[in-house]
């Protein structure tokens, strides 16, 4: 039973951390991922190591809350927790000076011993938090925490407060996997003497692999995107991991990134020349002119801007943006381009500032005030990455109105939206393969589009930035993945009620019909009948409601006029006969035709009889004529027949709601035989019920007669009327409208045409 009173508690443990320490995307996400799900109501502790590159600001605020020690191989190591409450959430910083107080986090010839030391205090720490705390849910991110699980499993394992821990591992970049020589699982880690650890984690003869044991120690995988969470589980994504994965692909999703609105804001933030909204989006332009004043290029409106804010690495594509870079200044693009990287590509960038001054221009530095206002000031953002796990930068571009030029990979491919010239879709542009034409063609299918076409430029631009790529709903992602490992603890309320609220405008919008929620009742009753049955209303609900209203105006005019018991007569045939809506619906327009033009639906049925039979036409002009000189007698007759069943009829009408109750319980043995042939052949089914040889009929068609026994009386009647001794006139007038799918059948068909050589012979005399 769940836990109503217990809230998720998670320990995120991670290397980095906005905004106390970051150098790419990992530190994005372990500062906004962990504040989502406290806003969705779990508790997170945020586990960082304590370096010295931490701002003073923030140290000043953290108070010493724990300190042990940590055994790590042969040595014992002194380990500190300095709590730190920000935005909501807490953050323990694990202090060690000798391995942390460095002037950057990573890089260093002891990163190994770093980081297992940084893995083992985590696992230590889970019994040094505040009271009250007891982690549900550890998760590690990166190989700099990925020896976490193992510890966890191989040296806390059966004590009670570890007894309820899962573990998650999160891949942001599986090129990064910490491998070591194999000398340190005896001097650092202390697994050397445990057969199933040290073959685990070895990845070849001489060396270990610390994210391998992640993967092979974790309770659950996840990585930062979909599509990136496929490509690794092959051999040119999977960085020699691949087997691995695919082993534990059950164990494995991507979970999307998301960014932090509210510091990505157009219409808030600071950093940017003038601020914006999707609405009024007259302030990007002067953050174009500003920036293009800024980086010496030519202030104009009418050049499309393409800006690149990256690592200036292969793996980002600067093999190819070096290959078509010439062909796309020349061709009218100006182009921006801000980072650090390879010394070739920063030289390159240089050369090509240099041969277009005005229309290139390159910041070979890091600058993180300048790339918002590139973000903010372009018209496109180009990204042509070899692989990319998911992705921030092609986010904030669209969040700003800068629509990206991306490689289909990765998170690339899941976050944009190639553009569809024919249908006006996407929010940015795309190319398939590393190739430097392809990217050169993406780039200008954009260009081309904001020169000839500026309302689809516009109009996409709108639906970029009209993307919710909120940290909201990838912690719901996460939230969903936690509880499924505990299903013990009850979800909290905020984060159920959500796609109930999307469910009840679809339930508001079927009561449209009067009958629906009367078929429903024993739809539900049964699961068999349900399964079947429902795809047969969704179409009829809309043509339902029109029939309805006709319906109930015939039932207000039969009281006034007299003519209208022929439509009370057709009502009875079709009742008896049909039970379905669409039979139903058939029934009632006919029975408003005959009332507007009675002449004409006489017509339109022996129209419609003839077209069946295959030799009517000398039977048609016989019976056309005939109907003229015994019209009087044959409404005679049928008002004759309507007294003896009026009754009935009536009632049928007050009742429909549960005639159509007792139908939807019968139609069981009928929905085996497939909701195709009751609707399509609803004609065919009233031509048998009106000769009532039911051999080839349906169970369900054979006991819908059963309850309409009381209406028999009409077409006892109508025998008495078409028998040739009492009114020989009468029955070709009358056989042609009452059934005229009957003619159709094979039943009788040497009846027929004796009866219109009989009347022909009669027209003769």
């Amino acid at each position: 039973m769940a836990d109503s009173s217990k809230k998720m508690q998670i320990v995120f443990a991670s290397a980095e951390c906005a905004p106390f320490v970051k150098t790419g995307g990992l530190g994005d996400v372990a500062g906004s991922l962990p504040a989502a799900l406290v806003r969705a109501g779990a508790e997170v502790i945020v586990m960082v190591p304590k370096y010295a590159t931490i701002k003073d600001e923030y140290k000043a605020q953290m108070e010493h809350f724990s300190d042990f020690y940590v055994s790590l191989g042969w040595r014992n190591e002194y380990c500190g927790l300095e709590k730190l409450e920000h935005d909501g959430v807490t953050y323990m910083f694990i202090d060690n000076e000798r391995y942390f107080a460095r002037d950057y986090p990573y890089g260093f010839f002891d990163d190994g011993e770093r980081f297992a030391f940084f893995s083992k205090a985590i696992t230590e720490s889970l019994q040094h938090l505040p009271a009250g705390f007891e982690c549900d849910i550890l998760h590690c991110n990166d190989w700099q925490t990925a020896l976490a699980p193992v510890f966890l499993r191989e040296f806390y394992q059966g004590l009670p407060l570890y007894d309820r821990v899962k573990t998650v591992f999160s891949i942001h970049n599986v090129a990064f996997q910490g491998q070591f020589s194999d000398t340190v699982m005896e001097d650092i880690l202390g697994v050397a003497h445990i057969p199933a650890a040290a073959s685990q984690l070895r990845c070849d003869a001489c060396s270990i692999n610390y994210m391998l044991g992640a993967l092979r120690y974790a309770d659950a995988i996840t990585t930062v995107s979909p599509t990136y969470a496929n490509e690794i589980q092959t051999p040119e994504f999977g960085e020699g991991l691949d087997g691995v994965l695919r082993e534990r692909s059950y164990a494995l999703q991507g979970i999307l990134n998301g960014i932090d609105v509210a510091g990505f804001d157009p219409a808030t933030d600071k950093r940017i020349a003038a601020n914006y909204t999707v609405e009024d989006r007259s302030g990007k332009a002067v953050c174009k002119a500003k920036l293009q004043e800024e980086l010496g290029l030519e202030v104009r409106d009418d050049r499309p801007l393409m800006v690149m804010v990256t690592r200036l690495t292969r793996q980002k594509g600067l093999d190819l943006v070096m290959y078509a870079l010439d062909r796309i200044l020349a061709g009218g693009v100006q182009v921006a381009v801000l980072g650090t990287g390879d010394r070739d590509n920063e030289d390159g960038l240089r050369y090509f500032q240099d041969k277009y001054p005005g229309t290139m221009a390159a910041r070979i530095e890091f600058d993180p005030a300048l790339s918002q206002r590139m973000y903010a000031a372009a018209d496109m953002f180009l990204m042509p990455s070899k692989f990319e796990p998911c992705g921030l930068s092609q986010i904030i571009a669209m969040r700003y109105g800068t629509l990206p030029i991306v490689r289909e990979t990765g998170g690339l491919k899941d976050t944009v939206i190639p553009y569809n010239e024919f249908t006006g879709e996407g929010t940015g542009f795309s190319f398939s393969n590393f190739n430097g034409d392809e990217m050169g063609d993406a780039v200008f299918r954009a260009a081309r589009l904001f020169w000839d076409n500026r309302d689809a430029w516009n109009q996409l631009v709108t639906q970029a930035m009209s993307q919710d790529f909120s940290w909201t709903r990838s912690a719901d992602k996460y939230l969903d993945l936690y509880f499924f490992m505990h299903p013990e603890i009850e979800r909290p309320a905020a984060v159920v009620d959500e796609p109930v609220v999307v469910a009840e405008p679809v339930a508001a919008e079927e009561p449209k019909a009067e009958e629906k929620p009367v078929e429903a009742e024993p739809a539900k009753a049964n699961p068999e009948v349900k399964v079947e049955a429902t795809p047969e209303p969704e179409p009829e609900v809309k043509p339902a409601a029109k029939p309805a209203a006709k319906k109930t105006t015939t039932r207000k005019t039969t009281a006034k006029k007299a003519t209208a018991a022929k439509a009370t007569a057709t009502k009875t045939t079709a009742v008896k006969t049909t039970t379905s809506r669409k039979r139903t619906t058939a029934a009632a327009k006919k029975a408003a035709e005959a009332e507007a033009a009675p002449e004409v639906k006489a017509d339109a049925v022996e129209a419609k009889a003839a077209a069946k039979a295959p030799a009517k036409t000398a039977a048609k002009k016989t019976t056309t004529t005939a109907k003229k000189t015994t019209a009087t007698k044959a409404t005679a007759t049928k008002a004759a027949a309507t007294k003896a069943a009026a009754k009935p009829a009536a009632k049928v009408e007050e009742t429909p709601a549960e005639s159509k109750a007792e139908a939807t319980v019968e139609a069981k043995p009928a929905a085996k035989t497939t909701t195709r042939k009751r609707t399509t052949t609803a004609k065919k089914t009233t031509a048998k019920a009106a000769a009532p040889k039911a051999e080839a009929m349906p169970a369900a068609v054979k006991e819908e007669t059963k309850p309409e026994a009381k209406p028999k009386p009409a077409p006892k009647a109508a025998k008495v009327k078409t028998a040739p001794k009492a009114t020989p006139k009468v029955e070709p007038a009358k056989k042609a409208p009452v059934s005229p799918v009957a003619a159709t059948e094979e039943k009788a068909p040497t009846k027929k045409t004796s009866v219109r050589k009989a009347t022909a012979t009669r027209k003769r005399r």
